[in-house]
Order: structure tokens, then sequence, then C-alpha cells
């Protein structure tokens, strides 16, 4: 099985898949060859699944250029009525909002409290995107992902758990 090999000062070994499918394994500097591919093999059928995951993700969110370019579109309207909808809720206000093409994460609130979203986001449920606005508008509140930060969100989203399960 083909491989990349990360070693570093760590000291546990880590197996993910990266954004080409390739395996990418994190190993620390003075494991040996042998204790690394072992490793690898014992968790073959692991690394099957997630990349087998991963490909179906891709396939299934590949869009054609007129429609991300919609999505684009309706992005920076739709999420400010809804940041502006929950920010009067909760009474919070972010200093700004910014629309990104963040691949990894669907939104991130700022230390001066400017929250960016992913266009990605608009290809998810309301009830998804109204989870993403929350928890953002929640770390102008909460800096962190404390305890207090998730009884904050289900203040307002009693169900935010099953939301948050729409996005995985």
């Amino acid at each position: 099985m083909e491989y990349k090999l990360i070693r570093s000062k760590r000291k546990t070994i880590e197996l993910s898949i990266d954004d080409d499918f390739v395996t990418l394994v994190k190993a620390p500097l003075k494991m040996s060859t042998e204790e690394i591919e072992a490793f690898i093999n014992k968790h073959k059928k692991w690394i099957e699944k997630q990349t087998a995951r991963k490909i179906e993700h891709e396939e299934r969110f590949r869009l054609s250029e007129k429609e991300e370019r919609m999505l684009k579109e309706k992005a920076l309207p739709y999420l400010t009525e809804r940041t502006e909808y929950f920010s009067n809720l909760m009474g919070v206000k972010p200093t700004g909002i910014k629309i990104t093409s963040a691949k990894k994460r669907f939104g991130s609130c700022s230390g001066k409290n400017s929250i960016c979203y992913s266009w990605r986001l608009m290809q998810y449920a309301p009830e998804a995107i109204d989870y993403v606005v929350v928890h953002e508008l929640a770390h102008i509140i909460q800096k962190n992902h404390g305890k207090d930060f998730y009884k904050l969100i289900e203040k307002y989203l009693p169900d935010y758990k099953k939301r948050e399960k729409l996005l995985k």
C-alpha cells in the first residue's frame, strides 16, 4: 500500500487520508519502518473505508461551474439574513460577515468577532446552515468549545446535535 510518511517529534502514530486520497502516516522519529508498515497493515480496512467515504463525498458534492457560481451568489445574502436573525435572538453582533471558498471549515469567528462562512455551506439543509450560524455567533460570547459554549448553542437550537450530524 502506498503512503506518505511524515516523521516528527511525536509519541504516537496517526493515519489520515489527504485531499488527493493518499494515505498520510505521521510517525515518531524513532519508530522503525517495520513498525509503521505493521500499523498500516493492521488498519488496512479502515484506510480503505475512509478512502471510499472521501471519494464518495467528493463525487456527491462535485459541482458544475454554473452551480458553483449560483451558490456563491446566494451565500452572502442568505447567510447575512440568517446571521442577523440569530444575532438579534442571541443579543450579539458580529463586526463583519465574509464569504470564503474554504474547503475544510464551514465557518469561523475571529478574535475581533468577524465571521467568515464558506459558500460551500450552501449545499446543506437550512437546519445545518443555521447550526453553523449559531455556532459562530456563540463564539462571540464563548471563544472556546467548552461545556458553556455548547449550552449556549443548545439554548437557541435544542436539537443542535441532530443539526450538527447533517454536516458530517
